[in-house]
């Protein structure tokens, strides 16, 4: 059997490509993990994988602002291999500040789209480390298929996650199923409580809270007993419905 190949892309200041990769493994993906500088000198290798994942951490030590340095590279040297990417049907996933970067690289809320977001400063001022309680609204988005209409738990870590857009933005965003995910209590003061949003298509996913450190229940701090050891948890449904939904496309 074919298994679905991703690339995991990485630079200074990167520091969660590691737990990210183990999720996809976990599911069987052919996983490479991948330094920006080496994608710049082949970035036409990207078309050989069907999922790009921008993991979290801090890019350049988030200089200027999250994600806006590799947002920038992302433009200067790789957008013509990253459209015919998306062109050819494959998918894209930026957690944390791999949102961040979407959202600077004008991926995310779309290509050609005239939507501007941005992600700002904490409005407590301060980075924000913990679990927070999340709502999957029904939605376009390819990632969260299995999760639609449920509630799951998942940590953030981040300075500048706060989600806003003029409320224009926002109805368009809700009108075309393009919210993922909504905080329950809104840690971050986010427009509408927004954790995560999608492109047009479902196919491009950018959240704020981290899937892959909450995939297994060695990763939960209360471990909940109703859980096996070891098992899969809710968030693992992220990276399976990615992983299905380019299986599909395999000859």
């Amino acid at each position: 059997m074919k298994y679905p190949k991703v690339i995991i892309l990485k630079t200074a200041g990167t520091n969660c490509d590691k737990e990210t990769a183990f999720a996809f493994r976990s599911l069987t993906a052919e996983v490479d993990v991948i330094h920006i500088n080496e994608f710049k000198k082949e970035p036409e290798s990207l078309l050989s994988y069907k999922i790009l994942c921008i993991p979290g951490g801090f890019s350049y030590g988030d200089d200027i602002s999250a994600g806006r340095v590799l947002g920038l590279e992302l433009n200067l040297f790789l957008r013509d291999a990253i459209n015919a990417f998306i062109e050819s049907g494959g998918l894209v996933i930026g957690i944390c500040n791999g949102f961040q970067v979407l959202v600077n690289a004008g991926l995310l809320p779309g290509l050609g789209e005239n939507m501007p977001v941005s992600l700002i400063e904490n409005r407590t001022g301060s980075f924000i480390d913990r679990w927070c309680a999340l709502e999957v609204p029904e939605s376009k988005c390819v990632w969260t298929k299995y999760l639609q209409g449920r509630e799951v738990n998942m940590p953030i870590a981040h300075a500048e996650g706060r989600f806003i857009a003029e409320d224009s933005t926002i109805e368009i965003l809700k009108k075309n199923g393009q919210i993922a995910f909504y905080y329950q209590n809104n840690p971050n003061g986010s427009v509408d409580s927004i954790a995560g949003i999608c492109d047009s298509t479902g196919r491009i996913l950018g959240m704020m809270p981290h899937p892959e450190r909450a995939s297994f229940l060695y990763q939960f701090p209360d471990k909940a007993p109703h859980f096996e050891a070891g098992k899969a948890m809710p968030a693992m449904e992220v990276f399976k419905a990615g992983i299905e939904a380019v299986q599909s496309s395999f000859v």
